[in-house]
């Protein structure tokens, strides 16, 4: 089956301060998120399978999950939110081999713990890419994460999108040093699956919680579009997630740059609006937050 939206990447265990667990991680909120602006969505992941399939088991009539099993699933203790936000790495899924088999209209590369492969198998139309977990490093037995500089080698060879945080800038400096030329690039279904050069096709964003999300895009010059004011952040865990969603979405849908990040901010307003994965919001709650004077 050719699926919509294909993310890859370890579905979490997020074990929250009050000791309860749900699921997390960027494959899970954006293919959540994807499943709710109704596309056929599929996650590929690495763990656990029963421990993974009980926690996602609310979202199974939205979503296919796809299980390379492991001894344990990504474990992360999570406390603060926002900029404040610390996890401490408590088991690991383990990298995620380069024979996996993509058929998927848009593939979202979405790492939290540095296992997603270079390289793939299969054909997709659109690559998008949230780094984080490229730019994570943790202690030898486990530990708090931290910030380091991105591995080059770790980029797929063609990546048509790429959503970042203000927090990953300095990491990720080296995507945003080295800009090609050419138009802003507006994917769509029907464009070629053979793969095209990272950096010179890449529409970068990078989101700054309630700030302006600041665009690089091909040929033109680097712009912000205001995030909208929100009148109350219930919870962000995976906001960024859910914008990237979004925005892939748009993109490959045939929106600019511009109007795709601010489908992207209308699809974070709906999610830190409310607590848990179930805040993930539908593509008519969206679009209602991007008419006039919502």
């Amino acid at each position: 089956m050719r699926f919509d939206y294909t993310t890859l990447g370890h579905v979490t265990v997020d074990v929250m301060a009050d000791g309860s667990r749900r699921p997390g991680g960027g494959a899970f909120y954006s293919a959540l998120q994807a499943a709710r602006l109704g596309l056929r969505t599929l996650i590929v992941t690495q763990g656990s399978p029963r421990e993974i399939e009980e926690l996602v088991a609310p979202f199974a009539g939205e979503l296919a999950l796809r299980i390379r099993p492991a001894t344990s699933s990504t474990v992360l203790a999570t406390a603060g939110a926002g900029g404040e936000r610390r996890q401490r790495l408590l088991s690991w899924a383990g990298e995620i081999a380069a024979d996996v088999e993509i058929d998927a209209a848009i593939l979202h590369l979405a790492p939290v713990a540095r296992e997603t492969p270079s390289r793939w198998s299969g054909r997709t139309d659109f690559v998008g890419l949230t780094p984080q977990g490229l730019t994570r490093a943790w202690p030898a037995q486990g530990g708090e994460l931290c910030q380091v500089a991105l591995d080059p080698t770790r980029l797929p060879a063609r990546c048509d999108a790429i959503v970042l945080s203000k927090r990953e800038r300095a990491s990720c400096a080296s995507l945003l040093s080295h800009r090609g030329a050419g138009p802003p690039v507006a994917p769509h279904a029907g464009r070629p699956s053979s793969p095209s050069p990272r950096t010179p096709g890449s529409v970068i964003a990078v989101t700054a919680a309630g700030d302006a999300t600041e665009l690089h895009a091909p040929g033109a010059a680097v712009f912000a579009v205001p995030a909208p004011l929100v009148d109350e952040v219930v919870d962000d865990l995976g906001a960024g997630d859910v914008f990237a969603a979004a925005f892939f979405v748009a993109l490959h849908e045939g929106a600019g740059p511009e109007q795709a990040a601010r489908v992207g901010h209308a699809a974070a307003g709906v999610r830190i609006g409310a607590d848990g994965p179930d805040a993930v919001g539908h593509r008519e709650q969206i679009e209602a937050r991007l008419k006039p004077g919502s």
